[in-house]
């Protein structure tokens, strides 16, 4: 059966209302522009003929209940279906889940349906088409938040994927599935984004023919595909942090096949900021310098602090550009070893703003 929609995903909106935000000296989103950067988004999509928007989780800034109930009845006024998961920051406690699931009952977590604490659920989005979303926010024994899918969902996940009643399934997880920078399943910039026991849901989404997932948390825009399991992982950056993008996406299915177009949008201007990409290019540059000293001076380079300080300069953009998607690096005046460690960082295929794909 011929299928075709357009949907929009934004994703880390950490919707902050003024008197929620946390002045911390250390803060590195602009979450006091939370809300003009959504509201432009939502601007500019009503000027298309949207099937739904789909929101990857970190919808508040710290899961704070006026926050969520400011989003909710947002997306309550949207003329199109609108379909959520949390973040780590909407649910920070364990005892947070049965607070998240009230506030978005009609956009994904249908009321009577799903138990409240149980972050996860099924919906129809489009006849023969089923949105899934899943739920990677967990504790360690410590208490610490990990990304992480427990048995009993996974083993809910199989049972939702034997009824094959859609032509298309599409999953959403906060986490990150696939690497989406060099290593990032051992490195100590990115493993943090990435679900835990990742290997397992793969299996059980290939086994499924599942080859599209749409996922947040890390607050860059790249799109990574695995050829063992024929699986891409979309992810999208946040409307808290450069570049503040946005996508489009295009599904059609027909006879010459299953095509995916995606294009990829950036908030430039909002009241506050009338050149807002530029002043968060900025912002980050400007908080760079703990952050790429870190990774100089700590392993696997262990650089010498002297020289570390001599190279913070070139790396100024390096998270920005990282974030933008598609970047390519080259620090020909680095040490080897620096030279090597940043440039493999260079984005590798498929495109991650504007592309095409064709799904086998």
């Amino acid at each position: 059966m011929a299928l075709k929609f357009k949907f929009a995903i934004a994703s880390d909106l950490h919707i902050a209302l003024p008197h929620t935000i946390w002045q911390h000296p250390a803060r590195f989103h602009l979450v006091e522009y939370s809300i003009p950067a959504f509201e432009e988004v939502l601007s500019q999509l009503a000027n298309l003929d949207l099937d739904f928007l789909l929101l990857p989780g970190d919808l508040t800034q710290h899961g704070e209940p006026e926050n969520h109930r400011w989003l909710s009845e947002r997306l309550a006024q949207l003329p199109y279906p609108v379909y959520v998961i949390a973040g780590n920051h909407d649910v920070p406690k364990l005892e947070t889940f049965d607070k998240f699931t009230p506030h978005y009952t009609k956009f994904g977590f249908e009321s009577g349906i799903s138990d409240p604490h149980k972050l996860y659920y099924e919906c129809e989005v489009l006849p023969n088409v089923r949105l899934i979303g899943l739920n990677s926010n967990q504790f360690d024994v410590d208490g610490q938040q990990i990304g992480w899918i427990d048995d009993e969902q996974l083993f809910w996940l199989e049972s939702v994927l034997a009824n094959q009643d859609y032509e298309l399934n599409l999953v959403t997880i906060h986490h990150n599935v696939l690497e989406h920078m060099h290593d990032q399943s051992r490195n100590a910039l990115g493993k943090r984004y990435m679900l835990g026991n990742t290997e397992r849901l793969c299996k059980i989404l290939h086994q499924a023919n599942v080859k599209l997932v749409f996922t947040g948390h890390l607050h860059v825009q790249d799109i990574a595909y695995s050829d063992r399991y024929d699986l891409y992982d979309i992810t999208t950056g946040s409307l808290v942090s450069y570049p503040h993008p946005y996508r489009v996406l295009n599904y059609t299915s027909d006879e010459s096949g299953e095509r995916l177009e995606i294009e990829s949008f950036r908030v430039k201007s909002i009241p506050e900021q009338e050149d807002f990409l530029h002043f968060s290019r900025e912002w980050m540059g400007n908080h760079s310098h703990p952050f790429v000293l870190r990774l100089l001076t700590h392993p696997p380079l262990n650089l010498p602090l002297e020289l570390a300080e001599t190279l913070t300069p070139e790396l100024r953009y390096f998270w920005a550009y990282i974030a933008d998607g598609d970047a390519k690096f080259e620090f020909p005046n680095f040490p080897l070893v620096a030279k090597e460690y940043f440039e493999a960082f260079s984005d590798i295929p498929p495109k991650d703003n504007n592309i095409t794909l064709v799904l086998k």
